[in-house]
């Protein structure tokens, strides 16, 4: 086929394609109120509309009628409702909506509790589909509690009807016509995806991709459709962050570290033999920094106690070698100083300089320390933000370690390596996270992983108590004192005044088998918990500690707990990461359940970290019936049946959203929409695979193959990467 006829189908295409970043407002019906609908729920283009895919389907091939519907199954029933009313029951205000539906073989008697409003959602003679489990009781067949969708008219036997979010102003039936409007304008556009990669995948065309997942003609093919925008997702995501950091690195020289006689110091210095895993992800690091054509960019996964820190001793031993300097940036001031402390007197037998850096440093100590850093004379800062502050410059930055790295901001990680232009990157957390997570949201890190502690601790026991046995915990408590050892107590809010607004980490809200929300529960403060606890044990020293004191307030007790000065340290999770008291051995958590088992276990992970056990009470405000199973009694659960912190992340990933887990809410971070990392493992593999073998090919996309995708990196993600997104 010559040129001059592949020209006009192209310029069709590329026309059609066009079309998806139009305003909202240039599609048919869309105008006044709908259109502010549109709106109100994030749909500015066309394209926007198309992304708003349905969240579950009405099989009505699969449909029974009332009478053939079996029981004890869950069922779709379409009929026609013939009367609606509320019935009080002998529960004392527990009011029962019943809704009596008609087909042409029988009745079905639908109940709802504690909704009278849903008198209002249904009129004589709707058509309404009913998907719930089928039961038997006095006469009738019930569904107790269903989804239901009215129908409007739409859809019927044989047929996969799309059900939409949708808000006042807009209906199911107008969400559908108008993504109906939005393909036919569409029609056939460009796929950014190169066909030899969709062929290797095995993934259907961007194109039919949204015409199935909004008008699928069975539920099969739904599963196609999702798979391919999935991977979309996954691709374009790692594409952004690959594409992220070599806007970072243009035109930067790498450094190229050696490892000597500092590197052998610091391995006679350390008070342990490294165990496999650490050897190994030692080589990984050294072996990156020492490369001179590409900058070091690792994420190094440890669970508690693993010994991480060690490693990045050997890291900072190199850069003494090489004769330059580090950067080690924690989040709190508690952490950056536990790394000095910890770490400092090691750098010391090696014959390695260091100084510390927080907001509280005295003025005369800062000014001695800069001075020091810009002529080279301190190896190895240690800080927390004060670090990216314009007066602190480094003669030589070659290497910069940030830990705890979703605790900060994308722009605060690039505003210290710029301090050294070709410095390496070394990224660590204590938050398990489970691989398919890494791979997504680190996409851009090489990564090295830590499983199991090279020095074992005594141990800790983690025990689950429901809120009317809390004496248990308080003796544990009054038994621990008695012996000379520490405990913890942490809350999830500092004053009674917050509101839950103020939780960090608050997991999706539990709900019982029929969908209701559990009971709300009462949340404890630091401000009153420390009033208890000191009525509770009057001869002990407690004191508190949350992250809206100073900083100088903050290690003043902290150096007093570590000194043995406090016997109880009432908290709030400021304590999560960087506190090593080893005589702590009890730890009491209240209201476990407004918590996520990363940040659980890195509490629990605060005691039994030396020669003495340890023990953590969880407390639950909730009341968990027997036999009842719940989100809340799960996971919690799971922490007194497990120590593997990474085990408890995969099962924390199934359980909540994956911003969650990280922070990434608060931080900047992205949120993917059609992922399932827990079943999508394939997608993530495939698509980091891709990625690589896309920026091989072409660095910045911008080959004529790879515009496509280029421009729709940058659509999806350009404010991850500002940098490139003018290029």
């Amino acid at each position: 086929m010559s040129d001059s006829v592949r020209a006009p189908r192209a310029s069709f295409k590329l026309a059609r394609t066009a079309v998806l970043d139009e305003d909202i407002c240039r599609l048919k019906y869309v105008s006044g109120a709908r259109e502010e609908a549109l709106r109100r729920l994030g749909m500015e283009r066309v394209g926007d509309l198309l992304s708003h895919i349905p969240f579950r389907y009405l099989d009505f091939s699969r449909a029974y009628t009332i009478e053939s519907a079996p029981l004890g199954e869950i069922c779709t029933i379409v009929g026609a409702v013939d009367k609606v009313s509320n019935r009080p029951t002998s529960k004392r205000g527990m009011t029962v909506t019943e809704v009596f539906v008609l087909d042409q073989t029988g009745v079905l008697k639908v109940a709802f509790f504690k909704q009278p409003w849903m008198t209002r959602e249904f009129e004589r003679g709707d058509r309404v589909a009913f998907i719930g489990k089928v039961e038997f009781a006095y006469g009738f067949k019930q569904m107790a509690s269903p989804l239901f969708e009215k129908l409007d008219g739409l859809g019927g036997a044989g047929t996969i009807l799309p059900v939409h979010r949708v808000g006042q102003g807009i209906s199911q039936a107008w969400m559908r016509r108008l993504a109906s409007v939005a393909l036919e304008q569409v029609g056939t556009f460009v796929d950014p995806v190169p066909v030899p990669l969709r062929a290797r995948r095995g993934l259907m065309s961007i194109s039919r991709a949204a015409r199935t997942i909004h008008f699928p003609r069975t539920l099969a093919e739904v599963k196609c459709a999702r798979r391919r925008l999935a991977y979309d997702e996954l691709l374009y995501l790692q594409l952004a962050l690959r594409l992220r950091n070599d806007a970072n690195l243009l035109d930067v020289r790498p450094i190229a570290h050696v490892a000597s006689s500092h590197v052998d110091a610091m391995r006679r210095a350390l008070p342990f033999a490294l165990s496999d895993e650490q050897d190994a992800a030692v080589a990984d690091i050294l072996s990156d920094m020492a490369d001179g054509t590409r900058v070091m960019n690792r994420l190094l996964l440890g669970d508690v106690g693993t010994g991480k820190t060690a490693v990045a001793c050997m890291a900072l031993a190199s850069v003494a070698d090489s004769g330059s300097q580090a950067c080690v940036m924690a989040p709190t001031s508690v952490l950056a100083r536990q790394y000095a402390s910890k770490t400092g007197p090691l750098l010391d037998q090696a014959g390695i300089s260091w100084g510390l850096l927080t907001g509280s440093t005295p003025p005369e100590e800062r000014a001695s320390l800069l001075e020091g850093l810009a002529s080279g004379n301190v190896c190895v800062l240690f800080g927390t933000h004060a670090v990216l502050g314009d007066a602190v410059a480094f003669a030589r930055l070659s290497l910069v370690v940030i830990d705890e790295q979703h605790r900060f901001g994308v722009s605060q990680r690039n505003t210290l390596r710029s301090k050294g232009p070709g410095a390496d990157l070394l990224v660590m957390t204590a938050t398990p996270i489970p691989r398919t997570l890494a791979l997504s949201v680190y996409g851009d890190l090489d990564t090295s992983i830590i499983r199991h502690r090279p020095v074992p601790g005594a141990g800790i026991t983690t025990k689950v108590l429901e809120s009317p046995n809390r004496d248990i915990a308080y003796g544990a408590l009054r038994d621990a004192l008695s012996q000379g050892r520490q405990a913890y107590v942490v809350c999830p809010l500092v004053s009674p005044s917050e509101g839950t607004d103020e939780l960090e980490d608050v997991p999706g809200l539990d709900v019982d088998e029929e969908g209701r929300a559990q009971q709300a529960v009462t949340l404890h403060d630091v401000e009153t918990e420390l009033e208890r606890i000191r009525i509770l044990v009057p001869d002990k020293r407690v004191e508190m500690l949350h992250g809206k004191m100073s900083a100088r307030a903050k290690d003043e007790v902290i150096d007093a707990f570590r000194a043995g000065e406090i016997d109880v340290l009432v908290s709030t999770t400021v304590v999560e990461v960087g506190v090593d008291v080893p005589n702590a051995t009890l730890m009491i958590i209240e209201n476990g359940e407004r918590f996520g088992l990363a940040t659980l276990h890195q509490l629990r992970g605060r005691v039994g970290r030396g020669k003495l056990a340890g023990t953590c009470y969880i407390m639950t405000e909730l009341r968990f019936k027997r036999g009842k199973r719940s989100i809340s009694r799960d996971r919690l659960e799971a922490l007194e049946k497990s120590r593997d912190g990474f085990e408890l992340a995969e099962m924390d990933l199934r359980l909540r959203h994956e911003g969650e887990i990280l922070g990434l809410r608060q931080h900047g971070g992205v949120s993917l929409r059609y992922v399932d990392l827990d079943a999508d493992t394939d997608l993530i593999e495939a698509a980091h695979e891709d990625s690589t073998e896309l920026l091989r090919y072409a660095r910045s996309l911008n080959s004529v193959a790879t515009l496509p995708l280029r421009h729709e990196v940058i659509a999806r993600y350009g404010d991850i990467f500002k940098e490139v997104s003018g290029g």
